[in-house]
């Protein structure tokens, strides 16, 4: 494993990170840990293997490891912090927001087959070895985070479009 492989990894880690944990800081501390086991632990990867695959298999499992030691905090309502957020002024601003909002509420093995499918692009037997599981519960889960997805995101307001919120086009008849 040498240095180049591992840095042109960083940008796939890193969005795997940020959807992972919803936030810029706690992404960037999974990366960094990520990396610092990927160090300690370099003679457990096998030249000539995928290093893209341990790498994101390091990273997904130290995630859980710290799930599991993290006391779960109480949710906070996007909405209730929406004046404090930088940005968020356009739909476009918006509708993103509600993608990650809509993200963050999948539950987190859904989310996790679903970014590494959709997002950095994995094979479904990449991503079942990178989360320890079958090739068939990949696509299951898969299916029911696109599932689930759509419908958060339809009843989110700003990525529903105009028609449907009002129809100023149509009038009823009598």
């Amino acid at each position: 494993m040498n240095r180049a492989q591992v840095l042109e990894q960083l940008p796939g880690l890193r969005r795997y990170a940020r959807m992972l944990t919803g936030d810029a800081w706690a992404a960037d501390d999974l990366v960094q840990d990520t990396l610092e086991r990927a160090c300690s632990k370099w003679r457990l990867w096998r030249p000539g293997s995928d290093l893209r695959a341990w790498l994101f298999t390091l990273m997904h499992n130290l995630y859980l490891n710290q799930r599991r030691a993290t006391p779960t905090l109480a949710a906070v309502d996007i909405d209730e912090v929406q004046e404090h957020l930088p940005g968020a002024s356009g739909p476009a601003d918006e509708t993103l927001l509600d993608l990650e909002r809509c993200l963050q509420r999948l539950p987190a093995e859904q989310r996790a087959v679903l970014l590494l499918v959709t997002v950095e692009d994995m094979a479904y037997e990449d991503t079942a070895r990178i989360l320890d599981i079958p090739v068939g519960t990949v696509m299951s889960r898969l299916s029911r985070a696109r599932t689930r997805l759509a419908a958060l995101m339809d009843h989110t307001p700003a990525a529903r479009p105009a028609s449907r919120r009002e129809s100023p086009g149509l009038r009823r008849l009598k």
